[in-house]
């Protein structure tokens, strides 16, 4: 794999981009940018990813779109101490991607037992009573980590992947100042 440099990186860094590998090429874009180039996924499937933008949707409007099973992804495959995902800033246990997977598991199979589907094939309003019940830790046999801590991490990704960049502040209408300019998440 061809290395982007520490030059690249900071220039994309400051664009609001990480590192994505495109044909054995190390290229910079943002999440949204690698979902809506079908960018494949380092270590998550397809099923997970599908997972994650459902449940990201569900939980922020606009994570689908803004590419938050590429942004989690990406996450996943950089060091654990370079990591801007949740599961860090709570201080899990490297690897996250062990949550992730795990959480993606439980909420399948709470799922199929609440509404016989896995969440991503759930309604838009099963998705969200799913995920109320979630919040409140209120999901039967839910084994691991609390369900309402696994909300709290997801969500929290699901808001820096919509709104860590210029243009979530702008969405929010916080006005750029330069001098106090946010530092981009990724």
């Amino acid at each position: 794999m061809e290395s982007i440099g520490r030059r690249g990186f900071v220039k994309g860094a400051t664009l609001g981009a990480l590192a994505f590998t495109v044909g054995g090429v190390e290229i910079l874009m943002t999440p949204n940018e690698a979902r809506a180039r079908n960018v494949p996924f380092r270590l998550l499937d397809a099923h997970q990813g599908e997972t994650l933008e459902a449940l990201g949707e569900t939980l922020v409007p606009k994570a689908r779109e803004a590419g938050i099973a590429h942004y989690i992804d990406q996450q996943l495959s950089v060091p654990p101490q370079e990591s801007l995902l949740q599961a860090r800033i709570f201080n899990f246990r490297p690897p996250f991607a062990d949550f992730y997977r795990s959480t993606i598991v439980m909420i399948d199979g709470a799922s199929k037992n609440a509404f016989g589907k896995e969440f991503a094939q759930l309604t838009a309003k099963d998705q969200h009573e799913f995920v109320d019940r979630m919040r409140q830790n209120k999901i039967e046999d839910w084994n691991g980590r609390p369900a309402a801590l696994a909300y709290a991490v997801l969500r929290a990704d699901a808001v820096d992947v919509v709104y860590g960049t210029m243009e979530g502040y702008e969405a929010l209408g916080i006005p750029y100042m330069p001098h106090i300019a946010p530092e981009r998440r990724w």
